[in-house]
């Protein structure tokens, strides 16, 4: 691959085309406070969801609620639906998800779900970048 070359690598071996542009990510460093985020939820920026989905019994509660842009509850949906299919094959009796930040942002840059069983080898884990 050239340095010019537009090639993203999704799958290990499998390249595809960018689109011609990319929006750069958001930079959420200034939201540095609960009270900066749920301003920004009040103005439609961003949206207050669970980290540990409701159907795997997380709760509503503080500890449990994280900010995102928009775009981001739709994906999370998706890989809560796929866990829920994967739970009800019996391919996974672990869940966990974690959030990491950039600097004090209450933002997170990205969520990594870990989906995995205690005897079967396989794993199921997703990564959704926000910024």
């Amino acid at each position: 691959m050239t340095p010019t070359s537009h090639a993203a690598l999704t799958t290990p071996g499998i390249a595809q085309s960018r689109p011609a542009t990319v929006k750069p990510a958001t930079d959420y460093s200034h939201v540095s406070s609960r009270e900066v985020a749920r301003r920004l939820v009040e103005q439609g920026l961003l949206f207050e969801v669970t980290l540990y989905p409701e159907e795997f019994g997380g709760t509503q509660e503080q500890h449990n609620l994280i900010f995102v842009p928009a775009g981001i509850p739709e994906i999370k949906d998706l890989v809560t639906e796929t866990l829920l299919c994967l739970r009800d094959e019996g391919l996974f009796d672990r869940l966990s998800f974690d959030v990491e930040y950039k600097s004090n942002s209450f933002v997170p840059s990205s969520i990594n779900v870990q989906a995995t069983h205690h005897v079967k080898s396989r794993s199921f884990e997703p990564r959704i970048g926000i910024w």
